[in-house]
């Protein structure tokens, strides 16, 4: 005798439902990856001061609510480089706070830009 599942039941009461469901579950869940805003990490302290700023052409944001991520001058080996601005996806809740140097008693020493709450 065949019996008809009780559709209304829970799916942890139709084994065979849930052995289904809880892989599927699974792997949709698997392609959801929930990382932090991209933190930008402080360089060395240097003796040599960065040069000005470069000025940027900003352009036409890619879509709604992206923000411009302002070049900035790195230190590289032993010397200041240039890494361009581009534009980054907003983060909902957060505010960008740029790169900048500060003069310390060693010198110069990059402060990483990051997104802040």
């Amino acid at each position: 005798m065949h019996k008809t599942p009780n559709l209304s039941a829970p799916a942890w009461r139709m084994p065979g439902r849930a052995l289904i469901a809880a892989p599927l579950l699974a792997l949709a869940l698997a392609g959801c990856v929930v990382t932090p805003p991209r933190a930008y990490i402080a360089g060395p302290t240097v003796a040599i001061a960065p040069p000005p700023p470069r000025p940027e052409v900003v352009g036409v944001a890619p879509g709604y609510g992206y923000v411009w991520i302002g070049g900035f001058w790195n230190w590289v080996g032993d010397r200041h480089v240039w890494v361009s601005g581009h534009w980054e996806a907003p983060h909902p809740g957060y505010r960008w706070v740029p790169h900048h140097w500060e003069r310390d008693r060693d010198g110069w020493r990059l402060r990483g830009g990051h997104w802040e709450r």
